[in-house]
């Protein structure tokens, strides 16, 4: 056939720019033995660009268009050109042509396959138009021509606008394939689309096209199968669409094709004269991905974002740091790690006791694995107890401040002699310096007597609810003892942020020019009236605290210190919502309050049957909960101050590598794992594929949202609640920091769009501690993820704050603005009636 013109059975998957992914994609599935394509041939984007030649201007159009709008309009001026200027006389000849193979009175299906289309990243479904039963050369043609059109339909614009791709590179081709007389039609996934398991399929089935059920008049029949055998079946009305062997053998040829495209697809299926045949395969685009292994044997993942309070994505060098940084071998998938906790689970005493853990932690993680181990035969039944697991064992260490002192100190002598040290270094040397160092860092990180400082603390913490709740009915009272603990670094950076607004708010015109000020804005504060004392205060912030920033464990993420401008809202919250001097009398006033609490309890413990003992056992608890567990919060502290002088220095290293053309940019390296950073300073080895290669797949990462617990079966579980003492409506979660409160819900997903008054509650999917600053100003917090000794629950804790955590899909069922009370005490958030 011609250049405008290939049939199916030229076309391969390779050709994707001339036959769009639809096109490319049925030209893969007709090469496949056993699978039957209905006849056809696809009509090139050569053809597309032939008319695009005789109307250059469309996609300046669209360049003009700035909202939503002018999208809209300038989208239909764009399809009524086309459509006016319709098919040119030699693709017109073309098509003819092939119309003669398939008879030109026969029923065709006219589909437009965009180069933007059936991607492994975004399948673009259902963005342009596709047509059936269309009959006749003349009609071929007009419908080739609306397919052309549908392009730039407003939807199609906005999606490709939304998914960053440039609507001036897309090009259209359109499939032109016989009619199928089908009996029956309709879906298959080949991997469970609600579970994300890729050992069961899906089949969605139909009578006769399925145009009703595309539309949405119908109601199919489902199969779910696992192995060759149905295991779920729900019949929509009367008589089976397919019979039970039909729909496993579909699922066999959806293995076939699954396999040769290497992933799991999305497949329309058609069922006439006693075959199938099919004519759409895609990639499905919403699944998240399976860790890889060495062997076949069935494994079982516990996520690390949700413990760490980051579930995002992280770029190379950040994995690669934090996998230097931790002792535990952590497994990837779509840019997030995870642990295998296979072994551990394996046997009875060990699964006890990492349940126990995880329950308290993050109790939808207990009920996700406990789905998991359910399942008959999925682990191997070790025996034994296993090693203890960590938070099992009681931390065997006196209640001495001074040890905790002593932490502190050996910490931040390190990071002094690592920014000493690490001066003048480049090339190999510097990363094979930085490589070095995370001995030094896991030297500090996990120094025994840390770790039982922090169990110590935590582990008071649940002695305490635990043992007042049953002498005294008090929920949570550990909450208010622990109010202004010592040394808890992450509280003191909120207040501190305090201190900084003190500085400024004195001083009408620097508040005025914050309210503006660009990323430059500490260039320009020593100019202005009380800008120098500003410029201090901020600059002593950053001295201390501008290792910080969101998502901090990514070492690729931008530090407050290299972008201050981060921290202008909260300044400005601060300085409209406080007076001078709140950050001492919330600080006191939390401390007073603890020390009340304590008297309360011990008082009413004496007055119970052996309550000298429980008394005093108490005090001892009380005692140890304010020495260690502000110290809770140091060692990530520490541990980010490290990585700030190693990114600075590696960063230093990469403008170097860009001046010599070895890197396209500085943030090539962020692309790079710390070892391949070193092979480039070595050899020069060039990346340059790998890195665009990564760059591509991190905004297919960025989409996705991790599980809880992943299986190497690839199922998703998240767990659930199951509680039958909510009010009606109530939204479930783990309580962490007790109280009530009622208040507007600000649902803020970025801390930098923060806009808050006193008595919000925030709403977010989750908070590190970069967002603490933000809790002097709210009056209650909501997240998505957390467990109670996370950061967002040690600081709601620390300042008081109402909180309810592991609230599932929080930030979409929360609408901002509404009225919620956030029951902290006994775990539920209530969405208050508009009155």
């Amino acid at each position: 056939m011609s250049g405008y013109v290939l049939g199916l059975g030229e076309i391969d998957d390779t050709r994707v720019s001339l036959c769009g992914g639809k096109g490319a994609h049925l030209g893969e599935l007709s090469r496949i033995e056993g699978v039957q394509v209905p006849p056809g041939f696809c009509v090139t984007t050569e053809a597309f660009d032939r008319v695009l030649r005789d109307a250059p201007s469309l996609g300046e159009r669209l360049d003009l268009a700035t909202d939503q709008k002018e999208i809209a309009a300038r989208s239909a001026e764009v399809r009524e050109e086309i459509e006016r200027l319709g098919v040119p006389d030699d693709v017109a000849a073309a098509i003819t042509d092939a119309l003669h193979l398939l008879g030109e009175e026969t029923p065709c299906a006219v589909r437009s396959s965009a180069t933007a289309e059936d991607l492994p990243t975004a399948s673009f479904a259902g963005q342009q138009d596709s047509y059936l039963n269309v009959v006749g050369t003349a009609e071929i043609l007009r419908h080739v021509s609306r397919c052309w059109a549908s392009l730039f339909t407003e939807r199609a614009v906005t999606y490709r606008l939304r998914n960053g791709f440039d609507h001036r590179a897309v090009r259209m081709a359109v499939v032109v394939q016989r009619m199928v007389p089908a009996d029956s039609a309709g879906v298959l996934f080949t991997a469970d689309p609600v579970t994300s398991s890729r050992r069961i399929s899906c089949v969605e089935a139909v009578p006769g096209l399925g145009e009703a059920f595309v539309s949405g008049l119908v109601n199919a029949d489902m199969y779910r199968v696992l192995d060759d055998e149905i295991i779920e079946k729900t019949v929509a009305t009367g008589q089976p669409v397919l019979t039970d062997e039909q729909a496993v053998h579909l699922t066999r040829l959806g293995r076939r094709i699954e396999e040769h495209f290497g992933r799991p697809q999305d497949i329309e299926w058609c069922l006439a004269a006693g075959g199938f045949q099919f004519v759409q395969s895609r990639p499905i685009t919403t699944l998240f991905p399976v860790p890889e292994t060495a062997d076949d044997d069935n494994h079982v993942y516990v996520s690390v974002g949700h413990q760490q309070m980051m579930t995002d994505a992280m770029k190379p060098l950040g994995l690669s740091v934090w996998q230097l940084t931790t002792p535990r071998p952590m497994a990837v998938a779509a840019g997030r790690l995870f642990v295998d906790v296979t072994g551990i689970l394996a046997t009875p005493q060990g699964s006890a006791a990492f349940l126990d853990v995880a329950d308290k932690a993050d109790p939808l993680m207990g009920d996700a694995l406990r789905t998991v181990l359910a399942r008959k035969g999925f682990l191997p039944e070790g025996e034994g107890a296993g090693p203890p697991f960590p938070g099992t064992v009681p931390a065997e260490i006196d209640t001495d401040p001074d040890l905790v002192t002593e932490l502190i100190g050996n910490a931040e002598a390190s990071v002094a002699v690592l920014k000493r040290e690490i001066q003048g270094k480049s090339g190999p040397d510097l990363v094979e310096f930085v490589l070095a160092d995370f001995g030094e860092l896991r030297r500090i990180l996990f120094d025994p007597r840390s770790n039982q400082v922090i169990m110590a603390g935590m582990q008071a913490t649940w002695w305490l609810n635990e043992n007042l709740l049953d002498w005294l009915g008090e929920k949570n009272a550990a909450d208010t003892l622990t109010l202004s603990a010592p040394h808890n670094v992450t509280s003191e950076m909120g207040l501190a942020l305090l201190d900084v607004a003190d500085a400024i708010r004195p001083h009408p015109e620097v508040v005025a020019f914050l309210q503006n000020a660009g990323d430059d804005f500490l260039d320009h504060l020593p100019g202005l009236a009380g800008g120098q004392e500003a410029y201090d205060a901020i600059q002593h912030y950053l001295g201390k605290y501008g290792m910080r920033c969101v998502g901090e464990i990514d070492i690729t993420r931008t530090r407050w210190s290299e972008r201050p401008a981060a921290l202008l809202p909260m300044i400005l919250t601060n300085v409209r919502n406080f007076e001078q001097g709140a950050a001492a009398h919330r600080f006191e006033q939390g401390r007073q309050e603890a020390w009340k609490k304590e008297q309360e309890v011990l008082e009413r413990l004496l007055l119970l049957p052996g309550g000298e003992q429980k008394a005093a056992d108490t005090k001892r608890m009380i005692d140890r909960v304010r020495t260690f567990i502000g110290y809770r919060e140091y060692p990530k502290y520490g541990m980010i101050s490290r990585y700030l002088v190693h990114k600075q220095a590696l960063l230093e290293e990469a403008g170097r590598l860009a001046a010599a053309g070895l890197l396209e940019s500085e943030e090539d390296a962020y692309f790079l794992t710390l070892q391949e950073l070193h092979e480039l300073t070595r050899t020069g080895q060039s990346y340059g594929e790998a890195i665009r290669e990564r760059r591509e797949a991190f905004k297919t990462y960025e989409v996705l949202t991790p599980p809880r617990v992943l299986t190497s079966d690839g199922e998703a579980i998240n767990g659930s609640y199951r509680r039958d003492d909510l009010p009606d409506g109530a939204l479930s979660g783990l309580a962490v920091s007790g109280g009530t409160v009622e208040g507007r819900a600000r649902v803020v997903l970025n801390v930098a769009d923060a806009d808050l008054e006193p008595g919000d509650v925030l709403v977010t999917a989750y908070t590190d501690p970069s967002w603490s600053p933000l809790f002097v100003a709210i009056s209650g917090l909501v997240t998505e993820v957390g467990g109670m000794m996370t950061h967002g629950a040690v600081i709601a804790r620390e300042y008081g704050l109402p909180a309810v955590v592991g609230v599932a899909q929080a930030t979409r069922t929360i609408q901002d603005g509404q009225r919620i009370r956030v029951n902290g005490t006994d775990g539920f958030v209530e969405i208050l009636p508009t009155s």
